[in-house]
């Protein structure tokens, strides 16, 4: 028997009646790690809609970078796009296995805005993603992870995160 991978579903507003659509465009954000992986197994398994991966790659640059030593390049960028890529190649073959189609799209910034951003402008109405615990001190960040944190408090659609 299989076991589910835990959910946190959270939305805000009003409560949705009975009778409530089902989401048309979920949005998968994958950052190669196994939650992330979850969660789109728990879209594709849960939804009968549009589904996207998105990709982030987040530029490195030298105030990000242990204090300036690495400074920022086009290799490290290519590195990052070239992780991109073998991870939409693994969605392709979930996507042939499933026999479902599923779209991948690779955007370049900040994770949690980009997110954000995308949401808006592909008309997505549902969000599920990866959680995972990170050192910060605060209950809801240890639980969800600070990238999924803020995609729960300032997304305008209902978001699953996996846990």
């Amino acid at each position: 028997m299989d076991c589910l991978a835990p959910t946190i579903t959270v939305s805000f507003g009003d409560p949705a009646p009975p009778g409530r659509m089902a989401p048309s465009h979920v949005l998968v954000p994958l950052d190669g790690s196994p939650l992330a992986s979850e969660a789109l197994a728990h879209a594709l398994d849960t939804f009968d809609c549009r589904i996207t991966v998105l990709n982030v790659v987040t530029p490195v640059d030298a105030a990000m970078s242990e204090g300036g030593v690495l400074g920022a390049g086009d290799e490290r960028l290519a590195a990052a796009r070239e992780r991109a890529a073998r991870l939409t190649e693994s969605v392709r073959d979930q996507e042939a296995a499933r026999d479902r189609p599923i779209e991948t799209a690779v955007e370049t910034g900040d994770p949690a805005e980009t997110i954000l951003d995308y949401v808006e402008a592909h008309d997505v109405d549902h969000v599920v993603m990866g959680g995972h615990g990170g050192d910060g001190g605060e209950f809801t960040r240890r639980l969800l992870g600070t990238v999924a944190t803020v995609v729960v408090a300032e997304a305008p659609v209902t978001v699953t995160v996996v846990r």
